[in-house]
């Protein structure tokens, strides 16, 4: 089964933070610690991976993503904390 996952990505902890989806988790958090693609995370060096949750299908993984998008950021930081309270970078936790 194909998953799609959504993501937050924190320059450091506390840090500046990045909410986003993909299909291809090592393979997109890759291309964020590459900088591969210039923008926000590239600029403001957004590269560890300290929260993601996987989703059955595409349309509930974007209305996760826009749900937090949306969130304080305060509610960020509580979701991350209750996963991660050190902040680890999970980027080599996944399956690459």
């Amino acid at each position: 089964m194909k998953y799609f996952f959504v993501y937050i990505l924190a320059s450091k902890r506390n840090g500046t933070l990045y909410t986003g989806l993909t299909d291809d988790l090592a393979k997109r958090v890759w291309e964020h610690k590459e900088k591969i693609n210039k923008g926000f995370t590239s600029d403001y060096d957004v590269d560890r991976l300290v929260w993601f949750e996987p989703h059955d299908t595409r349309e509930a993984a974007f209305m996760r993503e826009r749900q937090i998008k949306e969130w304080k950021r305060a509610w960020k930081l509580e979701l991350i904390e209750k996963e991660n309270p050190e902040w680890n970078d999970l980027y080599e936790t996944i399956n690459h």
